[in-house]
């Protein structure tokens, strides 16, 4: 059940926000989204590919103030952001194969990620489509440092379609989940002994950024 770093989750009250956030923390112009139908949420997109973590994005996502209610809690902890807080590092989404089978081995251990959804949205290059872990509550667990989890379904991932724009992740580290959970979480290349729930450290035109979620190590 090898995993590896699919996202990191930079939640903003708009797009806009978060665009302007994304220029100047880490110096560059985000790159395209898309909706999310299932959520009532939009995004930008960051390459941030890294040898360490091929493959890996950052997402921006905001609640689409032109979407209908979706009717269940949002993900990523959305609907419980205080109303004008600035962008923020609020969780990790983790790129696995056989994603019900390793949320049951995570409830077994005592942490739910919630049960695999199967959703989708449209991209200029077709159908991104991709089962994900969502909780009944829509937020981030342990303070973000349990991941979210997601198995791509056919060939076609965001980062494919997004140009390298000079950010890329540098090392993501956890902190304070019970030893089982981070056992099995655990990677060469996800650290599991951090201060905060959640660390994410991104090299940039700007040097090195490190952004941290609001919850210190539970």
């Amino acid at each position: 059940m090898a995993l590896s770093v699919d996202h990191v989750v930079v939640a903003a009250d708009t797009l806009e926000a978060g665009a302007r956030w994304c220029r100047d923390v880490l110096g560059v112009e985000p790159g395209p989204g898309g909706k999310h139908p299932l959520m009532g949420t939009h995004n930008r997109l960051l390459n941030i590919a890294s040898p360490a973590h091929p493959g890996a994005y950052l997402e921006i996502i905001a609640i689409d103030p032109d979407a209908p209610s979706p009717g269940r809690a949002r993900w990523f902890g959305l609907d419980a952001r205080p109303a004008g807080a600035p962008p923020a590092l609020v969780h990790w989404v983790a790129r696995v194969e056989g994603v019900a089978l390793l949320a049951q081995a995570c409830r077994s251990l005592g942490l739910d990620p919630g049960q695999p959804v199967a959703t989708h949205r449209e991209s200029p290059a077709g159908r991104l489509a991709w089962t994900l872990t969502l909780r009944d509550d829509g937020r981030p667990l342990a303070g973000g440092a349990m991941p979210s989890l997601i198995e791509w379904q056919g060939a076609l991932h965001p980062v494919n379609m997004l140009q390298p724009c000079g950010v890329e992740l540098e090392s993501l580290v956890i902190g304070g989940l019970p030893h089982g959970i981070a056992a099995l979480l655990g990677s060469p290349a996800v650290g599991t002994d951090g201060a905060h729930a959640l660390s994410v450290t991104l090299r940039t035109p700007k040097g090195l950024v490190e952004l941290h979620t609001a919850a210190h190590r539970l």
